[in-house]
């Protein structure tokens, strides 16, 4: 969080989750990514083996004013144009392009079906106008690249073979074996009650692999201190069959307070939930489970995924991604909430967009003071940080 302002707006959820509760809100509400920032979207797989663009991040997901999500999209794209070094007009535009594509795009749902909203998709050959080129075209070379990144693909370099088997490669400090034997033998017993909460077809699939290793895995600046594990299959065949999973830990999402209770007491179960609801087709094999007293989700881990890599985005990049990602937000509030409503509040003028780029520059402002603080708090060691990972 201490790297950079935008670093601190990722890690830093409840904080902004506090100063949006005492912002004016319209009433309409839908399911929440709940920390809607440029790098919660990027290009994944669906299950059909189709790539889409899309929110990719659940773990603060709660029913909420849509507002919300718009207002932390758009302080995330002046934050990064700020340190990419753009000037303020580039920032600006960055912002404004996203809820204008939010806009636009909500008003073309507002006209359709409610069954052809959910059906509603997002592939490199259905852009919204407000999405420019040069956007499509870095989604194109992401999606190239995904295309890459399965773990079939990854598996040499996550396992090495030892004594006959396969064995995670420890990697210090992202990944190492634990320790404390317990926590694997916790792990074993969850895969039982994680393999009832999938479709059955998906469960006869996972049940054809057996587990040989689990170790500690390091995961993203809002989720340090969580606990994160990966899991290594093989196929009960002859052949290296290999399927790797993420078990990720699930606290209470940030809103709670100001949004409200959610109403699974299972917070994994609440992060699988939202996400079926916000995205047009999730991982084949995501489900939840209790160890002890955590909940945990399961995905898989590496699968056809990228996500946008904020820094190396140039001005055109940022604008392009702005227009993306607020057309993928669009259509993941229209699943949930109203979209005729929102829309009428929204507008055909640009009013909207102006209010929300102002606002944006505003609590860009904010955050860097707030950056700034967590750093002269570490420098006089008033604050414990760990740095290299």
């Amino acid at each position: 969080m201490s790297l950079s302002p935008f670093a601190f707006l990722r890690g830093s959820a409840a904080v902004m989750a506090y100063d949006l509760s005492t912002t004016p809100v319209t009433g309409p509400r839908v399911q929440l990514c709940g920390d809607a920032h440029l790098s919660n979207f990027g290009v994944f797989a669906t299950p059909e083996r189709d790539q889409v663009f899309d929110v990719n991040d659940f773990d603060e997901t709660l029913p909420g004013p849509w507002e919300w999500d718009v207002k932390r999209l758009a302080t995330s794209l002046v934050l990064v144009g700020r340190q990419n070094g753009f000037s303020r007009g580039a920032q600006r535009r960055a912002a404004r392009t996203a809820v204008e594509s939010y806009r636009e795009a909500m008003s073309a749902y507002a006209r359709m079906r409610y069954l052809d909203v959910w059906y509603a998709h997002i592939d490199l050959g259905n852009w919204p106008t407000r999405v420019q080129p040069q956007g499509r075209e870095d989604v194109r070379q992401e999606v190239e690249k995904a295309r890459r990144r399965t773990g079939f693909h990854t598996f040499p370099k996550l396992a090495e073979p030892v004594r006959g088997r396969y064995r995670i490669r420890d990697e210090p400090p992202l990944i190492v074996h634990y320790r404390d034997s317990t926590v694997a033998k916790g792990s074993s017993r969850f895969y039982a009650d994680y393999l009832a909460t999938l479709p059955t077809e998906r469960r006869m699939l996972l049940e054809r692999y057996h587990l040989v290793d689990v170790a500690q895995k390091v995961v993203g600046v809002g989720s340090v201190g969580t606990v994160c594990s990966v899991r290594l299959l093989m196929a009960d065949n002859d052949g290296l069959d290999p399927l790797c999973l993420q078990l990720k830990q699930a606290l209470p999402s940030v809103l709670e307070p100001y949004a409200g209770a959610s109403v699974y007491p299972n917070h994994a179960e609440r992060v699988v939930s939202g996400q079926h609801l916000i995205q047009e087709a999730s991982d084949a094999f995501l489900g939840w489970s209790t160890i002890g007293s955590k909940d945990f989700y399961v995905r898989q881990l590496h699968d056809m995924s990228a996500s946008i890599d904020a820094s190396a985005l140039g001005r055109k990049e940022l604008v392009g991604k702005g227009g993306a990602c607020g057309a993928a937000l669009a259509r993941a509030h229209a699943r949930t909430g109203d979209p005729a409503l929102i829309s009428g509040y929204l507008g055909e003028g640009t009013a909207f967009d102006t209010a929300i780029a102002d606002f944006a520059e505003s609590y860009a402002d904010r955050t860097e003071r707030d950056h700034a603080e967590l750093v002269r708090a570490i420098k006089k060691g008033r604050l414990p940080a760990e740095t290299g990972v």
